[in-house]
């Protein structure tokens, strides 16, 4: 799906996205990633059974005030013990299929908030 945007900053918005990529500012990713206000992170986890600790870990040290996980095409919850470390730390998570993430994550950052939009593909 291609989203329009009009962007005025230098924030990194998501202006598209499909089962095999995702594009950042115009810019095609074919791996899940990691997209930030002001940081791209790709490699990030490539599927949603692969998840582990480190990938929340990974997260946790760009400290955002909120993640939206973007599970795939399909809603699914990860198990709580995997991102402990964010719930200590009091960043919130919210859950979501990557699609509603996406348009989530281009509201909130387009507000100013320090969002982390952590998207798997598929």
């Amino acid at each position: 799906m291609k989203l329009h945007l009009s962007r005025s900053s230098n924030t990194y918005l998501i202006s598209g996205y499909g089962r095999d990529h995702f594009l950042i500012n115009g810019v095609r990713h074919e791996t899940s990633l990691i997209v930030l206000p002001d940081e791209v992170v790709t490699g990030w986890a490539r599927h949603f059974d692969q998840l582990a600790p480190e990938h929340f870990d990974a997260l946790a040290m760009r400290a955002p005030e909120i993640i939206l996980l973007g599970s795939g095409v399909s809603l699914r919850f990860p198990a709580p013990a995997l991102y402990a470390g964010l719930i200590k730390a009091r960043i919130g998570v919210e859950v979501m299929d990557t699609p509603a993430a996406c348009r989530t994550y281009n509201i909130l950052a387009a507000e100013g908030r320090r969002v982390a939009a952590a998207l798997i593909l598929g």
